[in-house]
């Protein structure tokens, strides 16, 4: 049995990254609706979405090496307590001097920041923290994601009550808590000591050094800048859905908050399943195959459900059923990128990854809010689901997709230790 000094650095991580991710879920559900509350404009709320996010691609991009060189436990740390004070500001403006358009813009671009670097400090961690509690590598991925999952089991329904039972603006001053837990358990749980035997090779140069050779080493690998790709266009479709579609049809006629964050809640715990299932065989199954076949199930069907208006309890079980499918699809691509990357670059590397991964979001929000208010929701949700499904077929026509299950032999000497099994 692992004793438990061993295990406390991946528990730390876990509650951390749940914890974090918990309150982000608070913001998903209750920013939108007080925009739409304040304004009525899908067009606002889609600016507020594109505004939130681009910082998230900003700090994936220029964070990494950052967090490489500061630390990856300190990285996550500062990055919940900065997210912690700008989220805080924000009723805290509201109820003294009050708070403006262009005021609530700049804190939530402020707040979303450091995020996108504190998630890869945690996730850059996993492979040690993981070899330390004798968990295979691939399972602590899906625990990891399942973290995710379970945060919007959790976060999204409470949300939509709270939102429903005091409005908006209080589920945020409870996001700014969630933020402080997390930097909290981080900070005792993760040992200074925790990271990769590597480490001190990862500022042998200048910033703009470090950074250029993260580019370089994802421009060398066929896969991965694949993978980046696909991943960049469904999150601008997921984008359409998340911060514009589903808000909207919620609010006009689903009920608002509270289904909002049921829908939100039944994908995110239909993910979770999923991510816990993935981390018991997902080492046995075929990568590209499963990757297609889960990404199918996820993309189209929740846009193409609430273009057809079922009662809701149709819509929960289609997110539901969608959700278990995308469970599958983030360990999967989380353990080909530990496979792939060197343990010295990981954090550069994977921000470099998640800035092209997260670029469409901001888009996809703009061009939902827009489309939404010409064209209407319904041709909207049809016409995203439809080129989503397209989209995420492509995979099969070959390529760098066939090496999915057979890692690269030059990297083998780099990566940390596979999953047993």
């Amino acid at each position: 049995m692992t004793p438990p000094r061993r295990r406390a650095p991946l528990v730390g991580l876990l509650v951390g990254h749940t914890v974090s991710l918990t309150g982000n879920m608070l913001t998903l559900i209750a920013l939108p609706l007080y925009v739409l509350a304040e304004t009525g404009s899908p067009a606002a709320t889609g600016l507020t979405g594109a505004v939130a996010t681009a910082p998230v691609v900003l700090g994936g991009a220029l964070g990494g090496v950052l967090v490489d060189r500061i630390g990856y436990r300190r990285a996550s740390v500062l990055a919940d307590v900065v997210s912690c004070l700008t989220v805080a500001a924000v009723p805290v403006l509201d109820a003294t001097v009050g708070l403006p358009f262009w005021a609530l813009l700049g804190l939530v671009f402020a707040s979303g920041l450091l995020d996108t670097p504190g998630q890869t400090a945690r996730n850059a961690l996993l492979p040690e923290a993981a070899t330390a509690a004798g968990v295979p590598l691939e399972r602590a991925v899906g625990w990891y994601e399942a973290t995710e999952r379970g945060a919007r089991l959790i976060g999204a329904p409470v949300a939509g009550l709270l939102v429903t039972a005091l409005g908006a603006l209080p589920v945020l001053a409870v996001d700014a808590v969630t933020f402080a837990v997390s930097a909290l358990a981080v900070a005792v749980l993760v040992p200074r000591s925790l990271r990769p035997t590597e480490a001190a090779e990862a500022t042998s140069g200048g910033y703009w050094h470090d950074l250029a050779a993260g580019v370089r080493f994802l421009a060398r690998e066929p896969l991965l800048r694949a993978l980046v790709l696909l991943v960049l266009v469904t999150n601008f479709f997921d984008a359409t859905k998340s911060n514009v579609l589903l808000p909207v049809v919620a609010d006009r006629e689903l009920g608002g908050a509270t289904a909002f964050g049921l829908l939100v809640g039944a994908m995110g715990g239909g993910a979770l399943v999923g991510s816990l299932a993935f981390s018991v065989v997902g080492h046995r199954l075929p990568r590209r195959a499963t990757f297609v076949t889960t990404f199918a199930v996820a993309g189209g069907p929740p846009f193409w459900a609430l273009a057809a208006a079922p009662p809701l309890p149709w819509i929960v079980a289609v997110f539901a059923v969608s959700g278990f499918a995308a469970g599958a699809i983030n360990p999967l691509v989380g353990a080909l990128k530990l496979e792939r990357v060197p343990a010295h670059m990981r954090a550069r590397v994977y921000g470099v990854i998640g800035a092209g991964c997260w670029a469409g979001i901001p888009l996809g929000a703009l061009a939902a809010g827009v489309a939404a208010d010409r064209f209407g929701t319904t041709p909207t949700l049809l016409t995203v689901g439809g080129c989503y499904l397209l989209v995420v077929l492509t995979p099969l026509l070959g390529g760098p997709w066939r090496t999915m299950d057979r890692p690269a032999p030059t990297d083998q000497r780099q990566m940390t230790p596979t999953p047993a099994g």
